[in-house]
């Protein structure tokens, strides 16, 4: 049976001085520059408790990745044996969904400033969800 297909709407994008991919960082903590996510304007309900110091999970389409490939070296090194794209965190993969977590440095309006994330300029914004602490720590 096929499953009904699945529709998203970004709910904003991600502003970054990173434009080209491959001079990006394979991971935000490894050099990613702040960026700011901003959301649609009906989205601001949606931010309510989000606030300065908040760990949040952003989850991007990473809409410049190969939907075709299935095996990749991993970290764009050929000298790496090819892996599936499941093995691996790379941005081409079936459907490029990123995660990104991120430390919220500022909040205007519906307009988030963080760091942590190497999603390049323009990448729409799926969702925004919190880092859960674990228990005792909430």
């Amino acid at each position: 049976m096929t499953p009904a297909p699945i529709t998203l709407r970004p709910i904003g994008i991600v502003e970054s001085p990173l434009t080209d991919p491959a001079a990006a960082p394979c991971q935000g903590d490894e050099g990613a520059p702040e960026c700011r996510l901003v959301l649609d304007q009906d989205m601001a309900a949606a931010l309510y408790g989000i606030g300065i110091g908040d760990s949040v999970v952003v989850v991007t389409w990473l809409h410049r990745g190969d939907r075709s490939l299935r095996a990749v070296h991993p970290r764009g090194d050929p000298t790496r044996a090819q892996l599936g794209v499941f093995a691996t965190r790379s941005p081409h993969r079936p459907n490029p969904i990123g995660l990104h977590t991120a430390q919220v440095m500022a909040v205007d309006g519906t307009c988030l400033r963080v760091s942590g994330v190497e999603a390049i300029d323009g990448t729409p914004i799926l969702d925004l969800k919190p880092v859960l602490q674990p228990p005792g720590q909430r």
